[in-house]
Formats: C-alpha cells, sequence, structure tokens
C-alpha cells in the first residue's frame, strides 16, 4: 500500500514520525513517502492522487498541509488524521476526514496506526 504522511513542519516531525514509522514493521509492509525525509521535498497532486492512503499528522496548523488535505478530498483519496494528545487540531479537518487517532508518543503512534491498516 502506497502511503503518503503529510505534516507541519513546525515540529520534530524527523523524530516523532518519521523514525517511528521507518523503525517499525509497517516499514516494511507498506511503501511510506516522508516528504523532507531527505530534503525539502514536497506533496505533489500527482502523488496524492496515485496513494492508497494519506496519513496526516494535524497536531500542529499548517496551511500547506491543508492544500494537500484539500487535494486528497478532490481526488478521493482516503485520508487518516493522527495528532499528539493534548493537541487541539483545526476543526474544519473533520470535513476530510472521519479518522483520527490519538497517540501519546511514536510506539503508541506505530500501534495504532498498525491497528487501523490490519482493518482497512
Amino acid at each position: 500500500m502506497k502511503i503518503i504522511v503529510t505534516h507541519s513542519s513546525k515540529f520534530d516531525f524527523k523524530n516523532e514520525v518519521y523514525k517511528p514509522i521507518r523503525e517499525s514493521v509497517l516499514n516494511t509492509e507498506h511503501d511510506f513517502y516522508l516528504p523532507q525525509e531527505k530534503a525539502e521535498e514536497g506533496v505533489t497532486k500527482d502523488m496524492i492522487k496515485d496513494a492508497d492512503l494519506v496519513f496526516a499528522e494535524i497536531s500542529y496548523p499548517s496551511t500547506g498541509q491543508g492544500i494537500e488535505l484539500g487535494w486528497a478530498n478532490v481526488f478521493e483519496t482516503p485520508i487518516v488524521c493522527f495528532y499528539h494528545a493534548g493537541k487541539k487540531p483545526s476543526s474544519s479537518i473533520k470535513y476530510v476526514s472521519k479518522s483520527w487517532i490519538e497517540y501519546t508518543d511514536g510506539k503508541d503512534l506505530i500501534e495504532k496506526l498498525s491497528v487501523f491498516l490490519s482493518s482497512y
């Protein structure tokens, strides 16, 4: 399964999101695109259109991510939102995704994403 991960750049996404994903069994089972893993790459419309899922880390507001989620919504690419416990995601996200996952740390995130993917 091809999964695009979107997020704000206003937090330590490399350690909080990328590292747990890359070090998990999910990384061997699915094709994850982590847009800023090697450089300041971005997510394009075509990437989102061709993806099976978009995982959106929504703990921190981001205009760029909002645009990417808008594209996913238009292309009917399913969006799974996840956010750190204690954060209050933008309420407008509820219009593009019905799948929300609250997590406490990297281990909890992977456990919950694994449960979601096993039932998807």
